[in-house]
């Protein structure tokens, strides 16, 4: 499995994610965070662990309907149960072994861009050119 692959899912996911608008856009990655939640539900190999992550990934992804740093932080947790379900649990997608693993690595990216407001690239650019001390 390649580990560049899912960095670039990642930035295709934040990329396609910043064509919806505002308010809409973080709403929209809320509602992905608690999918992403349950993901393992039906099969994930880990028992009645795989509800109550579902359960946590659920209220974060309440927080995040008005928060990007809940939305942020939803991601991180979905990170760790990936590696906890490439390392014992059974992969998200069930012919794809390492599927889990690409997951684990494909969510950071996306956190980081939530933890930083989910900012479409022109935002970024904007902020950048008012900051103090910039030209």
């Amino acid at each position: 499995m390649s580990y560049v692959a899912p960095i670039f899912i990642g930035i295709a996911y934040v990329l396609l994610m910043c064509l919806v608008r505002e308010p809409h856009r973080r709403r929209l990655n809320a509602l992905m965070v608690a999918g992403a939640g349950a993901a393992y539900l039906s099969g994930g190999g880990l028992g009645g662990w795989e509800f109550a992550f579902t359960a946590l990934s659920t209220y974060v992804a309440y927080r995040g309907l008005d928060s990007w740093t809940f939305v942020g932080i939803g991601w991180l947790p979905h990170t760790a149960w990936d590696v906890v379900h490439h390392l014992k649990g059974h992969p998200i997608i069930p012919f794809a072994h390492s599927s889990s693993l690409g997951c684990a690595i494909c969510d950071p990216v996306i956190a980081v861009w939530c933890l930083g407001g989910g900012r479409t690239p022109a935002e970024w650019i904007r902020t950048a050119r008012t900051a103090p001390g910039v030209r």
